[in-house]
């Protein structure tokens, strides 16, 4: 269950995050209504989560109680998967087509997460493993290699590119976090919300406040807000946040981004029906590449299970 209501918001996301590029909010704008939305929803739910422990004195929690875990754990966690991987996809929307997003932000998720948990885990890399990483990075290679080359002629699809790769480096850096500290899904979800908000929301209404970062929150209609309030903060962040944390819990980081293989295909796939985007050569071998490099990994982990 968990895992289906993932790849259906992570799908949608993609091609929401994309069409929203082509209305009235900037990218930093829909970032702060999402942590609002999501916000809205988590912090009451913690602060109630968290109230017996109060009464009984106990220090819990962090961030003046609005996270229930602690400092530490809050910082790691929140840094990469409650604050950059919203900023850095946001953007990138700006920049890249959501077929690119498609192949390079589910699709690097394996990659960037088995060399974590290698690097900080020493979890072992076995050769069919590494053979669906060596397709991903192959399939990664076709697509934003070519938005660099047309940065030659003054393309900017590559910034794009580089910043839905970092996303995803971010949101598997979150991931295994969650799994080394074996983080309950609910307050994992809860305190990278919180640090968001403490973190991100301040210093972006200062800096709108004094003219220093642009911002089209006044001239933006307050259905296109909440909307953004509603599918990117509850549905992004509370539903699938949990979910995905679910499915971390009971697969493991690795098995859990492999699960998502259906993603980049759905998503490329609704690009092309609901957004009118052209699918290039190129981007069919890189999503045939990544889709096929997630599979075989997902064969390797059933095969040992």
């Amino acid at each position: 269950m968990a895992a289906v209501i993932t790849v259906l918001i992570w799908t949608s996301f993609i091609i929401v995050a994309r069409a929203s590029a082509s209305h009235v909010l900037l990218p930093l704008d829909i970032a702060c209504a999402r942590i609002v939305g999501a916000s809205s929803i988590l912090l009451p739910w913690a602060w109630w989560m968290m109230r017996e422990q109060r009464q009984r004195g106990e220090v819990v929690g962090s961030l003046f109680g609005l996270s229930p875990l602690p400092l530490r754990i809050t910082v790691q966690a929140g840094l990469f998967g409650g604050f950059l991987y919203a900023v850095l996809a946001y953007i990138g929307f700006f920049y890249a087509p959501a077929g690119h997003a498609s192949v390079l932000m589910p699709g690097s998720l394996p990659l960037w997460t088995t060399l974590l948990m290698w690097l900080f885990l020493r979890e072992q890399i076995g050769m069919n493993r590494a053979i669906g990483l060596i397709m991903i990075v192959c399939g990664d290679v076709l697509v934003g290699g070519v938005s660099l080359l047309k940065a030659f002629d003054g393309g900017q699809v590559w910034i794009g590119d580089v910043l839905f790769m970092t996303a995803a480096f971010c949101w598997s850096a979150y991931s295994v976090t969650v799994r080394r500290y074996g983080l309950d899904a609910v307050r994992a979800t809860m305190a990278i919300t919180a640090f968001a908000l403490v973190c991100f929301v301040p210093g972006y209404a200062v800096l709108v406040h004094l003219d220093v970062l642009p911002s089209h929150m006044s001239q933006a209609s307050w259905s296109e807000i909440v909307f953004q309030a509603v599918f990117q903060g509850v549905g992004s962040v509370v539903i699938s946040g949990i979910t995905f944390t679910q499915m971390i819990r009971s697969y493991g980081p690795v098995k859990s981004t492999m699960i998502t293989a259906v993603v980049p295909g759905l998503s490329a796939l609704g690009a092309v029906v609901f957004l009118g985007e052209p699918l290039s050569w190129n981007l069919w071998a890189g999503l045939a590449l990544v889709t096929g490099g997630i599979l075989f990994g997902v064969r390797q982990a059933m095969v040992k299970a």
